[in-house]
C-alpha cells in the first residue's frame, strides 16, 4: 500500500494573556485552566477531567478576572488576548478553599480512593487538592453533614458509594457522551439531587455494561472497581495492551504483589483511555487456579476420546487421569522427537501448526518459521482461517493489502458510517463509541444485518435483510449508484479496472428485483444508495457476518466495488474497515501465520519471493501453499496410506476442539494425530486431546507486539511473573527448534524478543521497516505502513493508487450463490454463531475472568418473541437446537433484534458448543467455513450440561 502524501499541518494561533500578573500564551479557542497547566500554575478542579467536556459545575477552578463582577470557573472559560485573569487572588483562592472545604465535610469517615502515595488522603483528587490547598473542615460543618447513602454493591465489578459523591457529573459525560451507554443520569432536586442508574435502579440490575468508564472518571471512589476499595497503593504501574479483541486499546496494569489488582486505559491512539469490560475487568484469568503450571505428558495406554469432550466439565476435569507431569527436559524431547520422527518417517507434508492470534508477533513470526525451516512444508495457520479470510482474499485481489485502508476513529469523518454483519458494541465496544460519538454529531450510521443489534439504537437506517442475501442487497445499492448517474466516472477511470464488467453484472439487480430476495425495501436501497454516494466521506465496516459464509469472499467484492464506484476510498472519512476480532489477528497473519503467504503476504509461489526467504532464513523452502485449517482437519482423517495424510500437529494458543466447525470431525481429526503437541495456558479442550502439554505464558507475563484492526504495532511490557512452571512461548519455540535441528540464537532484551522482532522487521520491510524496536519503546503505538525513522505513519491509505501490480482496483464482479445448506421441514431454522459483550473467542479466558463470568455465566440461545410464542416458550425455558451435525441444550433468551426464523448463539461456551453444529462447507477462495449459516431444529426441552465456575446458580437473563 502506498504511503500519502503528508498533509500541511495548520498551527493554531497563539494568543498572550495575563495570569497573576505574567504574560502566558494560549491557543486560541484554549481555556484558561488549559493554558495556567501549561504555564505551571495548578488550579484546583474536580468536575474537570481530560478527554470529558468541560462542564463548570464544581466551581473549584474559579479565578478572578478583571472587569468581570462573578468569578469565572477556568475549566470552561476561554482565554482571549489581553485578558487579566487572577487565580491566586485572595478572592479566587477565598473560593476555592470553601468549595473543597464543603465537598470535603460531606465526606464520610473512612473513604473509598487512597492516594497512591499517602494514605491519610482517603478522598482520592479531593483529598489530594484540599492538602495542596492547606483546607481544613470546620467541625460547624461537619456538623452539617447529609445523612450518607447506602453502599450499592450489586453490580459484579463495581461498587457505588455515593456517600463519597461530590455530584461533579464526570460520570455521567463519560457514560453519556464517551461510552454513549446512557446508563447513568442526575436525577432529583437540590439537596435531594443524586447520581442514578437508568431508572434508580441498583447498579447491578441496571443495563450498565460495565465498561468501567465512570469509575476512571470518579474524582472520589464514588464509583470504584471492587478490587480497588481501599489503600491504592501498588507495586507497580506497567503499560500494555488489551489481550481481547482487535482494536487493540492502550490500558495499564496496576500490579501488587504479583497480582494484576486493576486496569485503567491508557491514552493510546485508538482508545483515548477507553476500555471495555473485558479490558477493564476481564484481567484476573491470568490467576486463575486452572493455569497449567507444569509439563504434562498423556500416560501410556490412556486412549483419546473425542467423544469424551461433549461430557466435559472443565472447571472440575482432573487432568490427572489423562496426564502425568514431566521435567521441561523430557516434554520437549518428546515434543520435537514426535515431530520430527513423522516428518522423517512420512515426508514434510506429514505435519502441520496452528500458531496464535492472542500471542505476540515476535511468537507468530517465529512459529511460522518453525513449520517453514522446521517442518518443511507451509501447513501452517491459525484463526484468521476462521473470520476474516475471505474478506482478506477479496481484499488483496481487490486492492493488494489484506489491512484496512482507515482506522476506525475516522468515522469522525465520515457523513455516513456502513455497518455491515458486524456487532461493534459487543464485538469491538471501544471502536463502537466513535462510531456512536460520529451519530451524535450527525453522521448518519447505516445497520445492515440479519440481527438489529445495539447499534441498531443510534442508527439512521437500519437493513435487517434475510440471512445470506447479502450478494443480492450489496448489489442492488451498486445497482442504484450506476443507474441513477451517482457513480464517480472520473475515480473509476483513473483508478478502476473491470468496470464495464461490474456494470453489466448488476443491470439484473435492481433494488425492485431484490426486494423480495433480500427482504429490504425497494425505496429504502436507493434511499441508502444515494446517501451513501453523495457523502463526504462514507465508510464500511464489516465484521465475521460477511466473511463466514462460502460466498464471504464474493460479500467483501460487493463493498469493494461499492466504495470505489462511489470514490469512497482513498480520503479521510471513507473507506474499507474489516474489523478483527483477536487482539493480534491483523499481526500474526502481516507475520505469515498463514499457508499460502510469507510475512508481509508474500506468495509462497512467487519465485522472488520464495528465493528471498531461503536465503534469509538459510533453509530449502517449500514452494506450494500449505492446508488451511479446515484442510488439516479433513487430510487428518484420510487413509494412512494417503500420501497427503497429516499425522502430527503442533497448536500454540488454539483451541480447534471449539473453534472448528463440525466439532465432532474436529476433535475426531485431533484425536487421530499420531503425534499432537498443546502449548496453553489452561487446559483447553485441544489439551485434552494431546500427547505433551507444554504450560505457557499469559499476556500480561511477556514482552511483545501486536498490530491492531487500525494497522498499529504497540508494545506490550510484563507485568507479571508466570506460575509454576510456565515458560514464554519465544523460548518453548526455541527449544523446539533446537531439537529439531535447528540453529536459532535469540538473545538480548526481553528474552530474545527485541531480536526477534528485528529479525521480523527486516522480513516485513515494505511495511514496518521504519517501527523500530527502540522507537516502539519510545512511542508505544506506530501505524504501519512506516518506512523510516521519521516517517509517522500513514493512517489512511490509497490516497494516489492501490497496491495492485498496476495500482487501481480490480474489481470482480459477484452473483447470488446460496448458502451450503438451506432450512427445509426438518430443519426449519437458520443458526446464526457470533461472539458477546463478555466473552470472547472459545471463553478459554474470559470465562476464567471472575467478573466475566459472573455477568454472563450461562450459555444462552437468542430467539425473537414471535417465535419463541410460536413454540411456546418462554424466557428462561430449556430448548434443544440441533443440526445435521450435533446437538445442545440451552436456555433460552428473547431477542426481539434477531428475525424470525433464526437463533443465535455465541460460541464461548464448552457446556452448549455452537460449533458442535455449524457447517464446515468452505468458501472456495478464503477457504473459510460458513459459521453464520446453517440448518436446525429447535424443540422444546432437553438437559442443559452442568458446569461449576462463577455465578453457576444464576438464572439466564430473560430478555
Amino acid at each position: 500500500m502506498n504511503a500519502p502524501a503528508k498533509p500541511i499541518e495548520v498551527m493554531p494561533q497563539v494568543i498572550t494573556f495575563h495570569l497573576d500578573g505574567k504574560p502566558v500564551e494560549a491557543f486560541e479557542g484554549e481555556t484558561i485552566l488549559k493554558a495556567a497547566e501549561r504555564s505551571g500554575v495548578c488550579i484546583p478542579h474536580l468536575c474537570y477531567k481530560d478527554g470529558l467536556r468541560a462542564d463548570g459545575n464544581c466551581r473549584a477552578c474559579v479565578v478572578e478576572i478583571k472587569g468581570e463582577r462573578t468569578l469565572a470557573p477556568s475549566c470552561c472559560r476561554t482565554a482571549t488576548a489581553g485578558m487579566e485573569v487572577q487565580a491566586t487572588s485572595e478572592r479566587a483562592v477565598k473560593s476555592q478553599k470553601m468549595v473543597l472545604e464543603m465537598l470535603l465535610s460531606d465526606m464520610p469517615d473512612t473513604g473509598y480512593k487512597w492516594n497512591e502515595k499517602d494514605e491519610s488522603q482517603q478522598h482520592g483528587e479531593l483529598s489530594d487538592w484540599a492538602t495542596r490547598m492547606e483546607v481544613q473542615v470546620r467541625p460547624e460543618l461537619k456538623a452539617l453533614r447529609r445523612e450518607q447513602p447506602k453502599t450499592d454493591v450489586s453490580h459484579p465489578a463495581m461498587a457505588v458509594n455515593l456517600d463519597a459523591c461530590i455530584q461533579c457529573n464526570r460520570c455521567v459525560r463519560a457514560c453519556r457522551e464517551e461510552q454513549v451507554n446512557d446508563v447513568i443520569g442526575y436525577a432529583m432536586r437540590g439537596s435531594h439531587s443524586e447520581i442514578v442508574f437508568d431508572l434508580n435502579d441498583p447498579m447491578g440490575d441496571s443495563t450498565c455494561v460495565a465498561c468501567g468508564e465512570c469509575v476512571q472518571a470518579c474524582p472520589t471512589g464514588a464509583l470504584m472497581p471492587k478490587t480497588q476499595v481501599g489503600s491504592q497503593i501498588v507495586d507497580k504501574k506497567v503499560d500494555s495492551v488489551c489481550p481481547f479483541c482487535g482494536v487493540g486499546c492502550l490500558l495499564t496494569y496496576n500490579v501488587k504483589d504479583n497480582v494484576i489488582v486493576s486496569v485503567d486505559g491508557r491514552d493510546g491512539p485508538a482508545n483515548h483511555s477507553r476500555l471495555c469490560v473485558k479490558g477493564r475487568f476481564g484481567f484476573d484469568y491470568a490467576a486463575n487456579p486452572q493455569r497449567l503450571t507444569v509439563p504434562l505428558v498423556r500416560k501410556a495406554g490412556v486412549p483419546k476420546d473425542p467423544e469424551a469432550l461433549n461430557h466435559l466439565n472443565r472447571d472440575t476435569a482432573d487432568w490427572s487421569d489423562v496426564f502425568r507431569e514431566a521435567t521441561w527436559e523430557e516434554a520437549l524431547a518428546l515434543s520435537a522427537g514426535g515431530l520430527q520422527n513423522l516428518r522423517d518417517t512420512y515426508g514434510k507434508k506429514a505435519l502441520a501448526g496452528f500458531g496464535s492470534a492472542k500471542g505476540s508477533n515476535e511468537e507468530a513470526y517465529l512459529f511460522q518459521k518453525l513449520v517453514r525451516t522446521g517442518f518443511g512444508s507451509n501447513n501452517v495457520d491459525h484463526c484468521t482461517r476462521l473470520c476474516h479470510a475471505s474478506s482478506v482474499a477479496a481484499l488483496l485481489e481487490g486492492v493488494g493489502s489484506g489491512a484496512v485502508s482507515n482506522q476506525v476513529n475516522d468515522v469522525e469523518h465520515s457523513d455516513l458510517i456502513f455497518v455491515i454483519g458486524s456487532n461493534p458494541t459487543s464485538n469491538h465496544p471501544v471502536a463502537a463509541t466513535w462510531m456512536k460519538n460520529a451519530a451524535k454529531k450527525g453522521a448518519k450510521i447505516v445497520l445492515a444485518d440479519p440481527r438489529i443489534t445495539d447499534i441498531g439504537k443510534h442508527a439512521w437506517r437500519t437493513l435487517q435483510f434475510k440471512a445470506d442475501t447479502d450478494v443480492a442487497m450489496l448489489n442492488a445499492l451498486i445497482h442504484v449508484v450506476i443507474e441513477e448517474g451517482l457513480a464517480d466516472q472520473d475515480f473509476i477511470a483513473k483508478r478502476a479496472s473491470n468496470y464495464e464488467a461490474l456494470k453489466d453484472n448488476v443491470k439484473g439487480y435492481s433494488p425492485e428485483a431484490m426486494e423480495p430476495i433480500c427482504g429490504i425495501p425497494a425505496q429504502t436501497l436507493r434511499e441508502v444508495a444515494r446517501e451513501f454516494a453523495k457523502a463526504k466521506g462514507a465508510m464500511i465496516l464489516w465484521g465475521m457476518g460477511i466473511s463466514q459464509h462460502v460466498h464471504g469472499t464474493d460479500n467483501a467484492r460487493c463493498l469493494i466495488a461499492l466504495v470505489t464506484v462511489t470514490g469512497q476510498i482513498g480520503k479521510p472519512g471513507s473507506g474499507l474497515h474489516p474489523l478483527r476480532g483477536q487482539n493480534n489477528v491483523q499481526g500474526a497473519s502481516d507475520a505469515g501465520l498463514i499457508p499460502m503467504m510469507y510475512p508481509n503476504y508474500q506468495r509462497v509461489t512467487n519465485k522472488a519471493a520464495h528465493d528471498w526467504f531461503e536465503n534469509f532464513w538459510g533453509m530449502p523452502l517449500d514452494n506450494q501453499p500449505g492446508y488451511t485449517v479446515v484442510e488439516i482437519m479433513h487430510k487428518a482423517l484420510v487413509d494412512d496410506s494417503d500420501p497427503h495424510k497429516v499425522h502430527g500437529m503442533y497448536i500454540m494458543g488454539e483451541n480447534p476442539a471449539m473453534s472448528d466447525p463440525d466439532l465432532n470431525h474436529a476433535r475426531h481429526a485431533l484425536a487421530s494425530m499420531k503425534h499432537l503437541v498443546v502449548q496453553d495456558i489452561f487446559m483447553t479442550e485441544t489439551a485434552w486431546l494431546a500427547d505433551v502439554v507444554l504450560p505457557a505464558t499469559a499476556w500480561p507475563e511477556k514482552d511483545g507486539t501486536v498490530s491492531n484492526t487500525d494497522r498499529m504495532v504497540q508494545l506490550g511490557k510484563k507485568a507479571i511473573d508466570p506460575p509454576g512452571q510456565a515458560k514464554p512461548d519465544l523460548w518453548i519455540l526455541q527449544q523446539i527448534a533446537k531439537r529439531m535441528g535447528l540453529n536459532w540464537n535469540y538473545q538480548g532484551e526481553s528474552d530474545g524478543v527485541a531480536a526477534v522482532y528485528e529479525e521480523m522487521r527486516q522480513a516485513m520491510h515494505a511495511a514496518i521497516s521504519g517501527i523500530t524496536w527502540e522507537r516502539l519503546q519510545r512511542e508505544s503505538s506506530v501505524t504501519y505502513p512506516c518506512l523510516s525513522a521519521d516517517d509517522p505513519g500513514s493512517p489512511t491509505v490509497f490516497i494516489d493508487n492501490f497496491a495492485t501490480d498496476d495500482g487501481r482496483v480490480h474489481l470482480v464482479p459477484a452473483d447470488i450463490i446460496p448458502a451450503n445448506e438451506r432450512p427445509d421441514a426438518e430443519f426449519p431454522f437458520v443458526l446464526i454463531t457470533g461472539r458477546q459483550l463478555e466473552h470472547w473467542h472459545t471463553g478459554s479466558m474470559t470465562r476464567r475472568a471472575t467478573v466475566l463470568d459472573a455477568i454472563e455465566p450461562m450459555a444462552t440461545a437468542s430467539m425473537c418473541g414471535d417465535d419463541l410464542q410460536a413454540l411456546g416458550l418462554h424466557p428462561g425455558d430449556v430448548i434443544t437446537v440441533e443440526s445435521r451435525r450435533g446437538k445442545v441444550a440451552i436456555h433460552v433468551r428473547r431477542d426481539d433484534g434477531t428475525p424470525k426464523g433464526a437463533v443465535f448463539i455465541p460460541f464461548a461456551y464448552y457446556e452448549a458448543a455452537a460449533n458442535l453444529m455449524t457447517n464446515a462447507a468452505l468458501d472456495p477462495f478464503g477457504k473459510i467455513p460458513e459459521f453464520k449459516y446453517c440448518a436446525v431444529a429447535i424443540r422444546r426441552g432437553g438437559v442443559p450440561a452442568a458446569v461449576s465456575g462463577y455465578g453457576v446458580n444464576a438464572a439466564p437473563a430473560p430478555a
